[in-house]
């Protein structure tokens, strides 16, 4: 394994310096929970080795929220980047090809680079509205494909699979003989509607997720593979425990009272998210310099600049966080011009997302 740091984790805010930054546009999640806020007190846990697949209720409850499988179906990880590790090195080998859209989040690009096995990207571009293509994926697809790795609701750019065309992916994986793995980190932050879990649609499909993303608490580090096949859930099982054996109980044990309120604590993040979406239309009709592809889910949209900005990119980003403290996901995080950059509306407050939008158009003029 070549192990590579990945720009979007060297340059994170939490290492840049979450102090240093006034407009934090970059995050990709909603705004951080804190355990007083959940209205939770931690009990005496014994801090014993957990069920190596995960607590028998955690699974129960991640099983009931994404509907069509059993808690059988369900191995709990450390968050969906460990889900990402774990299938990534227990299908993919130097012999083996992959196929993955791109842009995406790097964990699903680098770590079948680090294994070495062959790669196929599928370019999602601005022009077709960052739209995953069926039919692209399938003139990618060898004889040496063993995974078709897709992501919806899409991170950076928000855009959302149809169902008819998820549904195509799982008859093109099955009918070439390969395990279509989708990315669905996002599907709780569905805002016009949830599609079908992809797991639950065969059992060649694997779907991973996590916490992280829509409940506010990537600090717990819980996310999971669902896979109703029990031979890959059993080499998954296998590559977890030699990882990391199992989980933490204090994490296990607040992923369980998140998700036991599942809806209280859902809906109102939905109905935020969605006023918020309409401010940054609002912002984006009135911003000249900037075009974009609406989101229809997740956190985060993926503006391009029309045109170079005074002193170009660099200069761009220089302003933004030095002479108004702003901070967002340049392109290059995910191998793309920095003409792009990805904005996360879900994570500042109200205030500071305003600050924020109105130092990115500011920025653009120089």
């Amino acid at each position: 394994m070549r192990y590579v740091r990945m720009p979007i984790e060297v340059e994170s805010p939490e290492e840049y310096g979450y102090g240093r930054i006034r407009y934090n546009l970059s995050e990709s999640s909603v705004a951080d929970r804190t355990v007083h806020g959940l209205g939770l007190t931690v009990p005496d846990l014994t801090l014993l080795y957990g069920e190596h697949r995960g607590g028998a209720e955690l699974r129960r409850l991640i099983a009931e929220a994404s509907g069509g499988v059993e808690a059988d179906d369900v191995l709990v990880t450390v968050g969906a980047a460990g889900a990402l590790f774990i299938i990534a090195t227990a299908l993919l080998g130097a012999d083996d090809h992959l196929v993955v859209v791109r842009p995406n989040y790097a964990t699903n690009l680098e770590t079948p680079r680090a294994i070495g096995c062959k790669v196929t990207h599928v370019e999602l571009d601005f022009e077709s509205g960052f739209r995953i293509d069926p039919a692209a994926i399938a003139a990618a697809v060898t004889p040496q494909t063993r995974i078709i790795s897709v992501t919806t609701p899409h991170n950076p750019t928000g855009t959302m699979l149809a169902e008819a065309e998820l549904r195509a992916l799982v008859e093109l994986a099955k009918d070439r003989g390969c395990v279509l793995l989708v990315d669905e980190t996002y599907r709780d932050l569905s805002l016009d509607g949830t599609l079908p879990l992809a797991a639950s649609l065969g059992d060649h499909v694997i779907s991973v997720a996590s916490l992280s993303k829509a409940y506010g608490v990537p600090g717990i580090r819980i996310g999971w593979i669902i896979s109703r096949d029990p031979a890959l859930q059993e080499r998954f099982l296998a590559a977890k425990e030699q990882i990391s054996i199992c989980g933490s109980v204090i994490d296990e044990w607040v992923g369980e009272q998140i998700l036991s309120r599942r809806d209280e604590i859902l809906q109102p993040v939905l109905t935020e998210m969605r006023r918020r979406l309409a401010r940054i239309t609002e912002w984006m009709a009135g911003e000249d310099l900037l075009e974009w592809v609406a989101p229809s889910g997740g956190v985060v949209c993926f503006p391009r600049m029309r045109r170079e900005p005074p002193g170009g990119t660099d200069a761009f980003y220089k302003r933004l966080l030095e002479e108004h403290g702003c901070y967002v996901g340049p392109g290059h995080w995910f191998e793309l011009p920095d003409t792009y950059f990805r904005l996360g509306y879900g994570w500042p407050t109200a205030e500071e997302l305003e600050g924020g939008l109105k130092a990115i158009s500011a920025a653009l003029r120089g």
